[in-house]
């Protein structure tokens, strides 16, 4: 079956075809690098690490390009709020990017390029469209035509007048047309700049993304992601200034994640509901925030508030609860126990072929999501029937967690599990002694103390076995 993804700019759903036989080359907007990125951020940062692994697990061959804006407005000013330079303040940015960003699971892109690493080829594009009277130089800045790019509005499915009618443009007297967007922006006294054919200045903010493509994934690319956000007016401009400067379409398909809104709001920091991943990491464990980011098809929009991700955290902690008991079930087991056939074995062959059907289905997690707890179901079902096992089988189901966590990244807990093991080992082994002994209260003792931390035991011709209740 082939992978269909819904395309932004067609507005339906179709066929995903590489531009080279299995491979694909994605380029996501990264974060400007002036604060902590936030969980809306975050959404679009994983959902583009999912769709990049599920490319993998089906074959393809990616290339996946997720830039860092290291220059623009708001680092200016946060650099000189925090009496630093803007090169200072983007290492520090980019730092925590990567700290909080693994922390989240979010592999590392093929390229992280910063947008001034690339000024040179900046200016040589910008030369290419004033040679082709698709852009202009005005007073030492320079704009691009829109009126000039006859498909300008294509990708927001609007024309030019309605895009412009209460949206937000500079509006500048050295404009020829309000729609047009800086190329080039001339310096202004205590800024960075770079030299230019126009003097002084530094990119506009469209302009870093269409080269950075180029450079890394040529003048066509296959996917070109981010937030809803950037649809109008950076990706609507990046569109416009890279099939200016080639002719050719830029990006064959253009994907956006949908909104995150907190407590039904949108996040905002003059409304105090403004969440970095740096304040949650020391709230909610990686998984569960993974977890939650996937619960929803990628295209709708998703609520967060501390009481949804509490919910998430206990679902997520009884689907652990049920890795947890398979991998202890196997342990135990022998070859030689249980039935050499098992209705899990089926059950398992029918949850991959779904949960690639939902992914296939323009990344689908939500749906991909509800097989493998469907899965779980039926391995609790079996788990808790006595002489119902089969090790191989179960080393079966195990296994194909184990390869769809590839792809999702939460479904085993990023708890330490071998120093829980040895504690939780060590406990019941003194619980035993203490049996022996026949001091019952700390035998007890013990036991209500596992059973206060979810671990239930169970006394069987193996020996005393633990699991996790729920």
């Amino acid at each position: 079956m082939a992978i269909k993804l819904y395309n932004t700019v067609t507005r339906r759903r179709e066929t995903f075809i590489p531009l080279q036989k299995k491979k694909v080359g994605i380029y996501v907007c990264g974060p400007t690098v002036y604060d902590f990125f936030h969980i809306g951020n975050a959404r679009v940062f994983i959902v583009f690490d999912v769709i990049r692994r599920y490319f993998e697990y089906r074959g393809y061959q990616v290339t996946f390009v997720q830039n860092f804006t290291d220059i623009e407005d708001k680092m200016i000013k946060r650099a000189a709020e925090k009496n630093i330079t803007v090169f200072e303040l983007a290492e520090e940015m980019i730092e925590a990017y990567f700290e909080d960003a693994a922390f989240l699971g979010i592999r590392k892109a093929d390229y992280h390029p910063r947008a001034t690493e690339f000024i040179p080829g900046m200016i040589s594009f910008i030369e290419r469209l004033l040679a082709k009277k698709m852009a202009y130089v005005s007073g030492g800045d320079v704009y691009f035509s829109v009126e000039n790019f006859p498909d300008y509005g294509q990708l927001c499915g609007q024309p030019l007048e309605d895009l412009l009618a209460g949206a937000r443009v500079e509006i500048e007297e050295e404009k020829k047309h309000p729609g047009d967007f800086a190329l080039w922006k001339k310096q202004k006294p205590g800024e960075p700049a770079w030299d230019s054919p126009w003097g002084a200045g530094r990119p506009g903010w469209h302009i870093e993304c269409s080269v950075m493509a180029m450079k890394y994934l040529g003048e066509s690319i296959d996917i070109h992601g981010g937030g809803p956000d950037l649809i109008f007016p950076h990706h609507e401009n990046e569109r416009a200034q890279s099939e200016g400067v080639t002719g050719k379409k830029f990006a064959k398909y253009w994907l956006h994640v949908g909104y995150l809104n907190i407590d039904r709001e949108k996040m905002s920091k003059s409304k105090g509901n403004f969440k970095t991943i740096r304040e949650l990491r020391a709230i909610y464990k990686p998984e569960v925030i993974r977890f939650f980011m996937l619960s929803a098809h990628y295209r709708n929009p998703l609520n967060f508030s501390p009481a949804i991700l509490e919910q998430a955290a206990q679902g997520l902690a009884r689907f652990h609860s049920m890795i947890y008991n398979l991998q202890d079930m196997i342990k135990k087991l022998s070859k030689t126990e249980g039935e050499p056939e098992h209705y899990l074995s089926d059950l398992t062959v029918k949850a991959r072929q779904k949960f690639q059907t939902a992914m296939d289905d323009d990344f689908n997690t939500a749906d991909a999501v509800a097989v493998l707890f469907e899965l779980a179901r039926e391995v609790n079902i079996c788990l808790n029937t006595a002489g119902n096992q089969n090790k191989e089988v179960l080393e079966k189901v195990l296994s194909f967690y184990q390869e769809i966590d590839k792809i999702l990244g939460f479904l085993f807990p990023s708890d330490k599990k071998k120093d829980l093991d040895a504690e939780i080992e060590k406990l019941i082994s003194r619980r035993s002694q203490a049996r022996k002994d026949k001091n019952w209260a700390e035998a007890d003792a013990i036991r209500d103390e596992l059973t206060s931390r979810g671990i239930i035991l169970e006394d069987t011709p193996h020996g005393v076995r633990w699991h996790f209740g729920g």
